[in-house]
């Protein structure tokens, strides 16, 4: 354990870089031997759109991280946040302890909130609005997106008192269980079973993008997905039956071109077919 603490303690960036491309080609690849749907569509140009809001994410978050950074030593200098009032226990538990936490504010609640508010929920469409679902949608988010989950981040490291080892550890597994969720597979039905009880599989996540409520609206986890069952958002539906996109937007001039994407968060609200809006935060 000592050894993963120090390297997440160090980590360099080029290794960060390497774990978000290198998870992208390998799911990338496993996409092209098992796939879920076969789409018939240009698959780079799909992926282009997807690497460019990629990029603007980087662009985003590279300037702010120092916020991160002084959040989380502020915090343990302080004794601030819930790790820092626990006692003792080993390091495995401790950082399992500060996973959950991260990844319920930082990522659940984050998606939840934005699921639930609607001037929130017109930056995420962007993320929704992909009929192609696969591992490069893991990064389709619109800048003011991207800004959102920021906060939330930050609020993450300072609610749970987070060393900045364990934010790395985090953010690396964030990426990864990201990819792999979204990408165009299917697991054994057996497998599935095993590991969605505690990740989030790409057979649970794949419900999430079907394109019409209530599924839009469930599982919403990233990392666990202990978070869904225990509120109540967790949903099943057969993946043959799964229809990715989003009501309001499906028509491609809007939903595959960037400055389409880019301009949606300011267009007039379109309700959902089945409106789940009704107490809803303008």
């Amino acid at each position: 354990m000592q050894t993963i603490i120090d390297y997440f303690g160090q980590i360099p960036s080029s290794h960060r870089s390497a774990i978000l491309a290198g998870g992208i080609l390998f799911f990338w690849l496993l996409e092209g031997i098992w796939p879920l749907f076969r789409f018939s569509y240009h698959k780079w140009k799909h992926a282009g759109i997807n690497f460019f809001f990629t990029l603007t994410t980087i662009l985003v978050n590279f300037p702010l991280a120092f916020i991160l950074v002084k959040t989380s030593d502020w915090t343990i200098k302080e004794e601030l946040g819930i790790l820092q009032w626990l006692p003792h226990m080993p390091a495995w538990l401790y950082a399992l302890t500060g996973l959950l936490l991260l990844d319920i504010v930082g990522a659940w609640l984050a998606h939840w909130t934005q699921h639930k508010t609607k001037w929130l929920w017109r930056f995420h469409i962007i993320h929704h609005a992909d009929q192609h679902v696969d591992t490069t949608t893991a990064n389709r988010h619109h800048p003011g997106e991207s800004f959102i989950r920021f906060v939330f981040t930050a609020a993450a490291i300072f609610i749970a008192g987070a060393p900045m080892w364990l934010v790395f550890l985090y953010q690396s597994l964030s990426v990864v269980l990201s990819q792999f969720n979204h990408a165009n597979i299917v697991l054994p039905f057996w497998i599935d079973r095993i590991l969605c009880l505690v990740i989030v599989t790409p057979n649970m996540h794949h419900v999430h993008h079907h394109y019409v409520q209530p599924f839009t609206d469930s599982n919403y986890g990233n990392i666990f997905s202990v978070w869904d069952r225990l509120f109540g958002t967790f949903k099943t539906l057969p993946q043959n039956e799964i229809i990715y996109g989003i009501d309001t937007h499906p028509i491609p001039d809007e939903n595959s071109r960037v400055g389409s994407l880019l301009k949606i968060p300011f267009q007039e609200y379109r309700t959902p077919v089945k409106d789940d809006f009704s107490k809803a935060v303008d």
